[in-house]
């Protein structure tokens, strides 16, 4: 319902239930406040925001008041505006005058001393030597500043839900401090930073807000961590970032971040920054100019297609890159090269999701928009860890769930959000398609499932139901060490929500029957009709890097042309043809496991390789590092010096997000915009120049002189990305795809009317429990699983180059205590760790958050090499490497 108030002579139209504050803002009509953030439940405490209402005594605080049909509000009502007035100059009362070296850009409480007139005089410093807590690397503490705004505290609840802030002392001297008492570095702050986005008086603010020099430029992007898509403001001064903050309008962040995207910038900068071509002579790598590199490399690749055939070429394209880079490049290989062999790093992270949610919806991407968490009443979080590797949405599950809708966790490590759940199922590691068929025949047996649905939008369910026969709660109990009570509770949550959502993550795709994992976990959601209706539902993979759904949509792959168009389908293939003027080969190309293979054996002779670090990040190392030896010619683009880099014959400096232009999907596939903020450094250049350079050292004209116009060309060929362009993202903001023309809104939920596949509908899977890969015995006794930490990202590359490296300065492996006390090892010791393929030397930490058994690492540091242990076993269907179960042996050293 619209309501029309009058507001300083205006009239403006909201809804039924708007605030003044909100009311005034919409039509730009400023009224200041210190307490009201709009990402916060209004307080109504600093009683700045006072205003007068016709035909009321007295002033009200536009924050918390609602408009009214009618309403006539005047902020300038002198009463209201001599009871703020008194009131802030009570607040400067307390500060010292070193409150207004904070420029008014950076404090709200000097912007509002300004609006007001008051003189700065004020502020007579009564509240000194508070102290300062600077022991954290972003976070600086002056509680001489605090104004008891409480804004920090709430933020850190409502947004984060981290609760480790707190008030403390009473009247004049009530200030922020830790609720745990301790130093801010030993603190339970996750260095999100939004405590300090929030701050009002420069009380929280961080390194580079201490400097007070005016910001010059603030430049609108999306953040190049992880899958999320945070959109970002990078300021700058003197070419450098001063500071990151979140975009408070983004429709996918809504102003937060997490310390990744809000802090961990210091590496565009870093000494060790990639600025010259480097090219291998007599051992080394020496500096060389961009001429003969491109030169270099463009005559090896010409020698190596004569000699052995189109086929002996390779490249790794990159999910670090935007999809114009993705898209140049695998075309490059098919129009320069000739063959099909490119592929990008999902194939080791959500290949099996391509795979599984293709052959169960037909279509390759998560069914539902980021904002439909806000509307679901129950999760099922089936191996992901969303507090640490998508905080962003880990914090926003968290609140909902705080909320009172249902949790449901599967997964083998007691993450944080397992403390939140109704019920965690801790399964054995591999053991994911037996739980899932297990909660499938729980909820056909206790009539859980939408018969009508099912009936009518699904087809398999009769041979499903038959395999499920086998999955009695007691048998999954017997394979998963989940007990059958447990499961049977985790169906009835499920079943029962009236839009349940499934969000789910490497730990269910990174295993040998990956794939199949994908397709039972989404009979869950068929079998309740959670897939294909309004919202709240769905199920969702989070994508692990900025821009691993993209680089797949724009063809980075094998087997498919952009928009996952097969090579094989003639009409699709000659669509390109005709377009490209060349010849599509209708064979698949490798996969990157069998690049590395193919390289082994003497057939792939040159591996081109766009910012991945795979002597670090793929499994089994050590055939990796053979394979990369084995080539004639190895190339890699990269920022820094990787494990990678160090064995290439060419090293082409390239750009980081920051310094560059184009598009990124995120994980609920939004196209959105990457803007450059800084230059790139000496001689780098983005990967699309490069790319561009060497297609026309090839002899070919790529015919996409632009990013734009490479999104351009991709719209024209892909009837799925028809409505996307760069101009059209500056001008309207995020669109998700399918968007199929310029008036297209773009279709933020999936399968409404209809899923993708032949017939219409979806399909149920029976698939049985297969064993992993491989499994703990007598002398390799027990399991170790990889993933990640909050504090770093992928290979490390990015943020071992920050102040992040405080937070988390080496990798620790978590061993359960009794585990430990048997191994006669504890917290800082040293233990081996060995599989069947190599050792890594690691300290330990022990923890009740694995399992006895079981052991957990990261792969985010080079001196901690725990990919040399992971084992070659790949997922049947698409390759994707079996990270998530590899059987070790422990020795204390």
């Amino acid at each position: 319902m619209t309501i029309s108030p009058r507001i300083d002579g205006r009239d403006v139209e909201v809804a039924e239930g708007t605030t003044i504050l909100e009311a005034a803002r919409s039509v730009g009509i400023e009224i200041p406040t210190l307490c009201w953030d709009e990402r916060l439940t209004p307080q109504g405490s600093c009683r700045i925001c006072m205003v007068g209402i016709e035909g009321l005594e007295g002033c009200v605080p536009a924050c918390t008041t609602p408009v009214a049909d009618g309403m006539v509000v005047y902020s300038d009502d002198p009463h209201a505006m001599e009871t703020a007035r008194s009131v802030l100059e009570l607040t400067l009362s307390n500060l010292p005058e070193r409150a207004l070296d904070i420029p008014a850009e950076s404090s709200q409480l000097i912007r509002t001393l300004h609006h007001f007139k008051i003189d700065e005089s004020r502020f007579s410093g009564s509240r000194l030597g508070l102290g300062k807590d600077h022991s954290h690397p972003y976070v600086k503490l002056d509680r001489d500043l605090c104004i008891a705004c409480t804004r920090c505290v709430r933020i850190c609840d409502e947004v984060q839900g981290t609760f480790a802030l707190t008030m403390v002392e009473r009247g004049s001297d009530t200030v922020v401090d830790l609720g745990t008492g301790s130093s801010w570095a030993e603190s339970e702050c996750v260095s999100c930073g939004a405590c300090v986005d929030s701050c009002p008086s420069g009380a929280l603010s961080e390194p580079g807000l201490l400097d007070t020099r005016p910001i010059e430029r603030t430049t609108t992007t999306t953040c190049g961590y992880c899958g999320v898509g945070c959109t970002l403001d990078v300021h700058t001064r003197d070419s450098e970032i001063a500071t990151v903050t979140p975009n408070r309008t983004a429709p996918v962040n809504r102003g937060h971040a997490c310390v990744k995207g809000r802090f961990a910038h210091g590496f565009v900068r870093s000494a060790d920054r990639l600025d010259r071509p480097l090219i291998r002579r007599q051992g080394e790598l020496v500096e060389t100019s961009w001429d003969e590199a491109i030169g270099f490399i463009a005559q090896k690749l010409k020698s190596i297609k004569e000699t052995y055939g189109a086929e002996a070429i390779a490249a790794i394209s990159s999910a670090r890159c935007t999809n114009e880079e993705n898209y140049l490049m695998q075309k490059l290989m098919r129009v320069a090269i000739g063959n099909n062999n490119i592929d990008n790093c999902s194939r080791i992270c959500h290949a099996p999701s391509a795979a599984g949610l293709t052959a169960s919806l037909g279509f390759a991407g998560g069914t539902n928009a980021f904002d439909d968490i806000d509307s679901a009443d129950c999760f099922l979080l089936a191996g992901s860890n969303p507090t640490e590797a998508h905080p962003v949405v880990g914090a926003r599950i968290k609140q909902q769930v705080i909320k009172g809708a249902g949790l449901v966790v599967v997964d083998p490590r007691q993450i944080e959000m397992a403390d939140y759940a109704d019920i965690y199922l801790r399964c054995r590691p591999g053991t994911n398609v037996a739980v899932f068929n297990g909660m499938a025949q729980s909820l056909i047996d206790n009539d859980l499932i939408d018969e009508k649905f099912v009936r009518n939008r699904s087809d398999g369910y009769e041979e499903l139901r038959e395999l499920l026969r086998e999955y009695t709660p007691e048998r999954v109990e017997e394979i998963s060490g989940v007990a059958a009570s447990d499961l049977r509770r985790a169906a009835q949550i499920y079943g029962e929500a009236e839009h349940a959502s499934i969000v789910y993550g490497l730990g269910v795709t990174e295993h040998a029957h990956g794939t199949d994992g994908v397709r039972t976990l989404t009979n869950l959601a068929i079998l309740t009709g959670n897939v294909g209706t309004s919202s709240g539902g769905g199920i969702n993979p989070l994508r692990g890097q900025s821009n691993v759904q993209g680089a797949s949509d724009v063809g980075a792959l094998p087997d498919l042309l952009p928009a996952y168009q097969r090579v094989t389908d003639d009409g699709a293939a000659e669509r390109f043809e005709q377009a490209w003027g060349v010849e599509i080969l209708r064979a698949p190309g490798l996969r990157i496991p069998e690049m590395f293979n193919a390289a082994v054996e003497g057939k792939l002779k040159a591996l081109y390789v766009i910012g991945e670090d795979i002597a670090q990040t793929d499994p089994d190392t050590d055939h990796v590092r053979a394979a990369i030896e084995a080539c004639d010619l190895v190339v890699v683009q990269e920022i820094f010096p990787s494990r990678t880099a160090e064995m290439a014959d060419v090293v082409l400096p390239a750009a980081s997000f920051f310094e560059k232009d184009g598009t990124f999907v995120n994980f609920d596939r939004r196209f959105q915009r990457v803007r450059p903020a800084l230059a790139p450094p000496g001689e780098a250049k983005t990967d699309f120049e490069i790319i561009a350079l060497l297609a026309d050292a090839l002899g070919h004209d790529l015919g996409c002189p632009t990013p734009k116009d490479a999104i351009d060309e991709l719209a024209t060929l892909c009837p799925d990305f028809a409505g996307i362009s760069h101009d059209r993202l500056d001008r309207e903001g995020p669109l998700h795809w399918p968007c199929a023309s310029v008036d297209d809104p773009g279709e933020a939920t999936l399968h409404l009317d209809r899923f993708r596949t032949a017939n219409g509908k979806a399909k149920l899977f029976a698939k049985p429990y297969l064993p992993p890969g491989e499994e703990p015995d007598s002398e390799y006794p027990f399991v170790l699983v990889t993933g990640r930490r909050l504090e770093h990202y992928n290979a490390g590359t990015m943020t071992r180059r920050t102040d992040n490296l405080e937070l988390m300065p080496a990798e620790l492996v978590e061993i359960n205590p009794r585990d430990a006390q048997s191994l006669g090892t504890g917290d800082g010791d040293s233990v081996e760790i060995s599989s069947r393929r190599g050792s890594v030397t690691l300290r330990v930490r022990t923890t009740e958050r694995v399992a006895p058994g079981e052991l957990f690492a990261s792969f985010h540091f080079p001196e901690a090499p725990i990919n040399v242990l992971t084992s070659d076993s790949v997922d049947e269907v698409t390759g994707c490497p079996e990270y998530k179960v590899t059987a070790v042996q422990v020795r204390a050293s």
